[in-house]
């Protein structure tokens, strides 16, 4: 088997310190590469920093052919990635398809934006002062970036790293999660087919140790991380003098509203918790973790819910039916199966599901959780949900909000009313109304608040994170 380079300043590299990839399913090895060096580590993060001006100054054109190549590509080896991604993931192929279609959009809406990445003019003779004098304002590069992406959406969260950073024409130095590496290192072989400047990417496989000599470096001024909320604010209390972003974790929450209380109405909602809470064994930011449901219907909800749940399919992630998959190694998953008996223990009842076999399990649904247990304050990352009752759309709202977390939320209702309250008051970064929060379109603000971290992803959202704004005023100008 070939080992599989890693990338310094667009140029392919491998070390002696392999680093085997295995597939989470059975231990089986997809492919070998190798940790980045300190010297190769240094050469991508000062090759960035000599970069800084040339890739600033690239013309739109240059940087939207780039991400529109990295676009096609992606779409044109769709089945290939799909398959790399399920292999060092473990996520089922038919989400690993989907995953690959959304990277190729990534880039698509970068390539777009970055033909519409201009500035604003205005005319400041709106004051007498003024008068005589037009600004225009400008967008500039805050640096090079450190992109830090995690294991669970392995491209499609490093899309969001790598196309907003060559849009705005910022260097970028990007970490792959240590367990799924090689779709990045994929991503790695079509950026070298295009025309940025050799500095003005490189993609390392590092020690947890050598992330955080990146972090403090000068040199690499903006810091975008995804991740768990401990490490990211670690980040962020480590360098509090740079340019911060994270996209945390979440607990997310789904309500059902008393208008959506008809049978079709209920078994809908039921069939989307259940592939969103379940889906890519829980492991998303914005699975479905908690459900609030109005008391009156909190019966047969559970129980369409937990036929909804055993009708998913589990088991190999490369079978074109499976939706359930491994978690990514066996301590998540008896860390989940901790969690559970933790909360079973204080009382918790289980409506299926809570086993375990290695590293996959059970799709799990739980009522009766007491709010102290973990599997419902925290994040539980793993294919399990718990289930309320609750006697008002207030009392909702305020369960909802009883977190550390707020990314995003889901609010099933058609009372137009009732989604202009939740957005309202919801503390989280988005309100899904009738559907599931774990709806995410890859053009949108994407981030949250509290613990779920600070900043946007989304393609321009990103674009203005990374940047800042430049004046120019001109005087004596007759407008």
């Amino acid at each position: 088997m070939t080992e599989v380079p890693y990338w310094v300043a667009g140029k392919p590299s491998t070390s002696a310190t392999t680093l085997d990839v295995r597939h989470p399913g059975d231990d089986r090895l997809v492919a070998t590469t190798s940790l980045a060096t300190a010297p190769a580590v240094e050469a991508a993060v000062s090759s960035a920093a000599l970069a800084r001006e040339e890739t600033a100054a690239l013309p739109a054109h240059v940087r939207a052919a780039a991400l529109t190549h990295v676009s096609t590509q992606l779409t044109a080896r769709g089945e290939e990635l799909a398959h790399l991604i399920t292999g060092e993931n473990g996520k089922p192929i038919r989400w690993a398809r989907t995953e690959v279609a959304r990277a190729a959009s990534t880039f698509r809406w970068a390539a777009e934006e970055s033909r519409r990445w201009a500035g604003d003019l205005h005319r400041l003779d709106t004051d007498a002062a003024g008068a005589g004098r037009l600004a225009l304002t400008r967008r500039v590069p805050r640096g090079p970036v450190l992109g830090i992406t995690p294991f669970n959406f392995p491209l499609n969260l490093v899309a969001h790293k790598v196309a907003p950073a060559i849009a705005v024409g910022a260097p970028i130095v990007l970490k792959p999660a240590p367990a799924t590496p090689l779709s990045a290192l994929a991503l790695g072989e079509i950026l070298a087919e295009t025309d940025l400047p050799a500095g003005s990417w490189s993609i390392l496989p590092t020690s947890n140790e050598v992330a955080a000599e990146l972090v403090r470096d000068p040199r690499l001024p903006v810091v975008s991380f995804t991740g768990s909320a401990e490490v990211g604010w670690g980040i962020r209390d480590a360098v509090p003098r740079k340019h911060i972003v994270l996209e945390l974790g979440g607990n997310a929450a789904a309500v059902i509203c008393a208008d959506y209380t008809a049978d079709a109405d209920l078994a809908s909602a039921a069939a989307r918790i259940a592939t969103f809470g379940m889906g890519q064994a829980g492991q998303s930011c914005i699975a479905v973790q908690r459900v609030l449901v109005p008391r009156s219907h909190y019966g047969v909800f559970v129980d369409l819910l937990v036929a909804e749940v055993e009708r998913l399919g589990v088991g190999d992630p490369f079978d074109a039916a499976t939706e359930v998959g491994p978690l990514i190694d066996v301590a998540a998953a008896r860390r989940v199966e901790q969690w559970v008996g933790e909360a079973v223990a204080a009382g918790a009842v289980v409506r299926t599901g809570a086993r375990r076999v290695g590293d996959t399990v059970a799709p799990t649904v739980l009522t009766d959780v007491p709010h102290t247990a973990k599997v419902y304050r925290e994040e539980v990352f793993g294919p399990v949900v718990t289930v309320d009752p609750v006697d008002s759309f207030d009392e909702a709202m305020t369960a909802v909000n009883d977190s550390r977390f707020g990314l995003q939320a889901g609010v099933f209702t058609r009372d137009l009313r009732l989604a202009f309250l939740a957005h309202a008051r919801l503390e989280v970064g988005a309100v899904i109304v009738g559907d599931v929060p774990s709806f995410r379109a890859d053009q949108l603000p994407y981030g949250g608040v509290k613990d779920s971290g600070i900043g946007r992803e989304g393609v321009r959202s990103a674009m203005h994170d990374l940047t800042d704004d430049r004046v120019l005023v001109l005087t004596g100008v007759d407008l």
